[in-house]
């Protein structure tokens, strides 16, 4: 339950990331900035669910703090840095600094999404079952 919720909203994230970056191939600055916000404030709410609701919740559940959590924590911190040096590179109209770090960025967050969707995710469904209709609601009004 909680594993389909977010592996759809990866989805929509990439969509957004690929809606910006074919804009910026295709020369039109403007639209790819309005399509690079608009697939940042996407992140920047599924990152905010994870920390927010889903690991703290598992953390409680499972007592591991300091385990696969906190590794995701340390990526998404490395995402977001790569986010903005990609935003940069991109409001200054560097068209090949964008797309080179497009492409590193897309590799850290596909690398990352792998680990949650095959590893955290299904863990989380298992460890918080009973609460996961409860905690998909909170997800959903984020």
């Amino acid at each position: 339950m909680l594993t389909n919720f977010l592996t759809s909203d990866h989805r929509d994230c990439d969509a957004l990331f690929a809606k910006a970056e074919n804009a910026a191939s295709d020369g039109g600055f403007d639209a790819a900035r309005a399509a690079y916000a608009e697939f940042e404030a996407a992140m920047a709410r599924h990152l905010s669910i994870e920390e927010s609701v889903l690991f703290p919740e598992f953390e409680a559940r499972s007592g591991m703090v300091g385990g696969p959590t906190t590794v995701m924590r340390v990526e998404h911190e490395q995402m977001r840095a790569m986010m903005a040096q990609t935003r940069q590179a991109l409001e200054c109209g560097e068209l090949d600094d964008f797309l080179g770090c497009s492409e590193t960025l897309n590799i850290l967050i596909q690398q990352h999404n792998m680990k949650e969707e095959q590893m955290l995710y299904p863990i989380c469904d298992r460890a918080l079952a009973d609460r996961a209709e409860a905690l998909l609601e909170r997800m959903q009004a984020y």
